[in-house]
C-alpha cells in the first residue's frame, strides 16, 4: 500500500511488534558483553601491575567486533572507574586499592561518605567576605564561613572540596577541632556535622555535575596537572525550611573516582 507521497506503507500488528521487541531483548548488546569480558579479565589479574590494555584495534580483532563497539565498551569501563586513559600513551586498569566508587540515592548516603574515606584540612574554618558565594547561599550580606578539604580513600587523594557556610551555620562549627587546623585528618563530613549540630535539619540537596579544568591549588593536592580535566560537582544543601545550609564545590580525580546515582520511579 502507498501513501499520498508514493511511499510504501506496512501495517504491523501490536502482537507482531511485541514479538520483534522481545526478540531484540533476547540478544545481548555487543558492547556490554565486551565490557563484561574486559572487566572480568582485569579482575582476574590479566592486567596486573599497571600493565597496559590492548589498543582498540587489537581488541576489535581479538573479540571479532567493530572498533565502535570497543570504543563504547571502553567508555563504560572508564565511567565505572575500572580503567583510565592517558593521552598519547594508552589505557590502563585502575588499581583496586586506588578505586573509589560510591552510590548516592539520598542525603543520608551523601553524609555517609565519612564511613570509608578520610578528609584532611587544607585551609581551616574561617570567616571571609565573598559576594558571589553569598549570593548562591541566598544571604542578605556578603559574609560567609569557608573551609577547604582534601578527601582520601586508602590514603589516595581523590577529591578537593571548598565548603561555604552561612554565618549562622559557620558559628555552630567554630572551634570544632577537626576543622580548626590545617593538616588535621578525620573521618567527618561537614554536612554530617551540620546535621548533628542542628538536630537533623538537613532535608534536601541540589547538585550540578560538569567537567572542568583542574584549578592550580586542586591540582597540587590531587597530584595532577593544572587544567587537566576533572569532575566538578557543586552541591547546595537545604534545611527543612528551604534555606541553604552549605555549598560544597568539589573537584574529583576521575582516575580514582567513579560517581553513580540510583534513580527510582516515583510512587503513584
Amino acid at each position: 500500500m502507498k501513501d499520498m507521497y508514493g511511499h510504501f506503507l506496512t501495517k504491523v500488528r501490536p502482537a507482531s511488534i511485541r514479538g520483534i521487541l522481545s526478540g531484540m531483548e533476547l540478544r545481548p548488546v555487543a558492547y556490554r558483553t565486551l565490557a563484561a569480558q574486559i572487566r572480568n579479565a582485569i579482575r582476574n589479574g590479566e592486567y596486573a601491575d599497571g600493565r597496559q590494555l590492548p589498543t582498540e584495534e587489537q581488541l576489535a580483532a581479538s573479540y571479532s567486533v567493530s572498533r565502535q563497539t570497543v570504543r563504547r565498551a571502553m567508555q563504560d569501563l572508564v565511567s565505572e572507574g575500572i580503567i583510565y586513559r592517558v593521552a598519547g600513551r594508552g589505557t590502563y586498569p585502575v588499581a583496586e586499592q586506588d578505586r573509589y566508587v560510591n552510590h548516592f540515592g539520598s542525603v543520608e548516603e551523601l553524609m555517609a561518605l565519612s564511613l570509608d574515606t578520610e578528609c584532611q584540612v587544607v585551609s581551616p574554618l574561617q570567616r571571609k567576605v565573598d559576594v558571589a558565594t553569598a549570593s548562591r547561599l541566598r544571604l542578605p550580606s556578603d559574609e560567609i564561613f569557608t573551609v577547604t578539604l582534601v578527601r582520601r580513600h586508602a590514603d589516595v587523594p581523590f577529591c578537593y572540596t571548598s565548603v561555604y557556610l552561612p554565618p549562622r551555620v559557620g558559628q555552630l562549627l567554630t572551634g570544632f577541632g577537626e576543622l580548626a587546623a590545617a593538616g588535621r585528618r578525620s573521618r567527618v563530613t561537614v554536612i554530617g556535622l551540620i546535621d548533628v549540630r542542628t538536630g537533623g535539619s538537613v532535608a534536601a540537596a541540589e547538585q550540578s555535575v560538569s567537567a572542568a579544568g583542574a584549578p592550580a591549588v586542586a591540582a597540587r593536592y590531587l597530584g595532577c596537572e593544572a587544567g587537566e580535566p576533572l569532575l566538578r560537582i557543586d552541591r547546595l544543601y537545604f534545611d527543612g525550611e528551604g534555606a541553604p545550609v552549605e555549598l560544597a564545590i568539589s573537584y574529583f580525580d576521575p582516575e580514582h573516582y567513579s560517581y553513580r546515582v540510583k534513580l527510582k520511579r516515583r510512587s503513584p
